[in-house]
């Protein structure tokens, strides 16, 4: 339609490409399609991180391995979870021959992978990682989202730690904001949705939370998230993971009751959060009250409970 402005109505811009170390190249969509190039640079491996994927013409080279994440210049992206891939990628790329790394301009994208991958290889924080990279293209800024995704890499020691606190809030943090557009929680985002720790499992964990009426387990240990005071649990209000019990996939927020007793025990919010009387704000949000709920330490006998 012409009333709509599509991305071949942008120029370019000229083609841009910095060596960055021996093997490792960072630049520009314009230079990941200018075949000249790629062959005066010898690139044997293309990083593609944009919306759409390279050209046909691009794909199709011989003795080319392409890579493409689809992902969008914004601070809530998640590419967090790609560094791992991306290091891999580059790191054997490397062993091979000589990988090119791009976005659309090469400057927060592709940028931040290739901080990452510097960061891990070298052991280093953010900011020397940044500082070393800009000495080689000096337009590197990553989004202030990016920065922040980077800086959870240094401090989960350049690993994707799952069971991070930090972490877990970083992903529910973008399921929210897909939850706040959808009204739903899509499919790849169920790994958040953590088992029901009050029905039979192969090794229980023996710190739990009971409903105080029924005794029925709600929640374990390992559920709670903590928001304050570098990893203390805060008891003004126990906040959780979602867990399969609660059925928050198909409504933004609602009351948590007991799967047993539907007692109320606590509530949840995708879009809104809660004010914790420590003061600090969590969202998303999903919370027991410690009136409503008891820790017992020891699971004497952990069996189907409905």
């Amino acid at each position: 339609m012409s009333g709509f402005l599509h991305r071949e109505d942008f120029s370019l811009g000229p083609i841009s490409i910095d060596w960055i170390e021996h093997g490792l190249y960072l630049g520009s969509l314009a230079a990941a399609k200018h075949i000249p190039t790629l062959v005066k640079y010898k690139i044997t491996h293309i990083l593609t991180i944009d919306t759409v994927p390279l050209p046909r013409n691009i794909l199709e080279l011989p003795g080319v391995t392409v890579k493409f994440i689809q992902l969008a210049d914004q601070p809530k992206e998640d590419l967090l979870s790609y560094f791992e891939d991306t290091y891999n990628f580059i790191d054997e790329g490397i062993k091979e021959g000589h990988v090119f790394v791009h976005c659309y301009f090469g400057v927060s994208r592709s940028a931040t992978v290739v901080l990452a991958y510097y960061m891990k290889k070298y052991k280093l924080g953010f900011a020397e990682a940044l500082e070393k990279v800009k000495k080689r293209r000096s337009i590197v800024h990553p989004n202030y989202g990016f920065v922040a995704q980077l800086k959870l890499y240094h401090q989960m020691g350049y690993n994707i730690d799952k069971n991070n606190p930090q972490f877990k809030m970083f992903r529910l943090g973008n399921a929210a904001d897909t939850v706040r557009k959808v009204k739903v929680l899509p499919p790849n985002f169920f790994d958040l949705i953590k088992p029901d720790p009050g029905r039979t499992q192969t090794e229980p964990n023996p710190n739990v939370y009971r409903c105080k009426k029924c005794r029925r387990v709600v929640a374990s240990e390992n559920n709670l998230l903590t928001h304050k005071n570098k990893g203390k649990i805060c008891t003004k209000t126990y906040f959780i993971e979602p867990i399969a019990w609660m059925n928050v996939t198909h409504s933004v927020q609602g009351k948590l009751c007991c799967p047993k007793c539907q007692a109320k025990l606590g509530s949840y919010s995708w879009i809104m959060g809660c004010q914790c009387p420590c003061g600090v704000k969590v969202a998303p949000a999903f919370y027991l009250t410690p009136s409503k709920v008891d820790f017992s330490n020891v699971v004497k006998n952990v069996e189907m409970t409905f």
